[in-house]
This record gives C-alpha cells, sequence and structure tokens, in this order.
C-alpha cells in the first residue's frame, strides 16, 4: 500500500508541478470566462483522465521494455528536459485559442471535453504522466495525475477570476522548473547508483 500511496502523491505533485504556467492553464482560465466554474471543473477532470489513461498505458508498454535503472535515468533526464520547458514557457495563441473555441458543441461540458483533449494531447504534463507511470503502477499515478492536474486547474481558474490577467506567469514558471531540476537531479543520481552498485 505505500507504494501506491507514493505513486498517487508523487504522480500528484509532479503533475500539479508540470502544468504551473501550462498551456492548458491559459485555457482553462478562457474557458472560465465562458462557461461555469464547475461545468469547466468537471470537463477537465473528463478530459484529464482520458488522456491521462492513454499516457499510463504507454508507460506501462515502455516499463515492461526497458531495464529500471535507464528508466530512471531517461526519467531523470525527461524531469530537466520538462524543466528547461517550463521555464521557455508554453504560449497558446489568439489564433489557437480561436480555432479551440470555434469547435463548439452544444453542451458547454462537451465543448469544455473536446477544447481540453485536445490541448493537453502531446502537452508536457501528458509525457510528465508517462515519465512518472514508468516509475510506479499505473492506477496511483492515473488517480495521482489527473488529481494534480484538476487541482492545479482549479487554482488557475480561482486565480483568474479574481486577479485576472496580472499573474505572475514568470515567478510561477521559475519556481516551478527549479522543481523539476531538482527532481530529475534526484532521479539521474539514483539511476546512476542503480547503475553502478
Amino acid at each position: 500500500m505505500s507504494g501506491f500511496f507514493s505513486g498517487l502523491v508523487f504522480s500528484a505533485f509532479a503533475i500539479f508541478i508540470a502544468e504551473m504556467g501550462d498551456k492548458t492553464q491559459l485555457v482553462a482560465m478562457s474557458l472560465a470566462t465562458r462557461y461555469r466554474a464547475l461545468t469547466v471543473i468537471l470537463g477537465i477532470t473528463v478530459a484529464t483522465a482520458v488522456v491521462h489513461a492513454a499516457s499510463v498505458l504507454v508507460a506501462g508498454m515502455l516499463g515492461a521494455a526497458l531495464p529500471t535503472d535507464w528508466l530512471t535515468l531517461a526519467a531523470g533526464a525527461a524531469f530537466l528536459f520538462f524543466g528547461l520547458w517550463t521555464l521557455r514557457g508554453d504560449e497558446m495563441s489568439a489564433r489557437d485559442e480561436e480555432r479551440a473555441a470555434s469547435r463548439r458543441i452544444r453542451s458547454a461540458f462537451v465543448t469544455v471535453c473536446v477544447i481540453f483533449f485536445v490541448a493537453e494531447l502531446g502537452d508536457k504534463t501528458m509525457l510528465a504522466t508517462i515519465t512518472v507511470g514508468t516509475q510506479y503502477h499505473w492506477l496511483p499515478v492515473w488517480i495521482g495525475s489527473t488529481v494534480g492536474m484538476v487541482a492545479a486547474d482549479a487554482i488557475a481558474i480561482a486565480l483568474g477570476s479574481v486577479l485576472g490577467k496580472k499573474l505572475p506567469e514568470r515567478a510561477i514558471r521559475i519556481g516551478a522548473a527549479t522543481l523539476f531540476f531538482v527532481a530529475g537531479a534526484a532521479m539521474l543520481g539514483q539511476g546512476a547508483w542503480m547503475l553502478l552498485a
């Protein structure tokens, strides 16, 4: 049970950090200006659960095919990459947002699900879920990554409604990148230790 709990906590924390300053947070804020917050949260939850289910499936296939020590090294390198990606920023142009909004479907809930699903495909948080999924069992990673993503987007929606566009995006990006660098360095160290042991 401790492995389940650690996988749940680690994946929730990692994805929460990955979502900070990500373009899908901007999508969530944008959707919250058009639809009720509860509809947006429910739509994001469903879309995230589907995308992250696919992510842990891919992670399970990778985990079965590759040795643990090399997976740990690769995960550490990936987390360093995510740190650099976070520092660089992840912008969504007005054109991308208009294109997503033009795909509206009658139901606000379905619209939110579809827009968020499309925005999340190939995103940093999807790749981070795959990375964490190679280290833990799929179920806690799936639950944790979904919880982390929804929690980060819920905060973004709440802050966005209070502060508008005056959020310190640069400070959020630097903080999230630092956490990725620390986690990446720790995983690289652990992977190297396992290879040398």
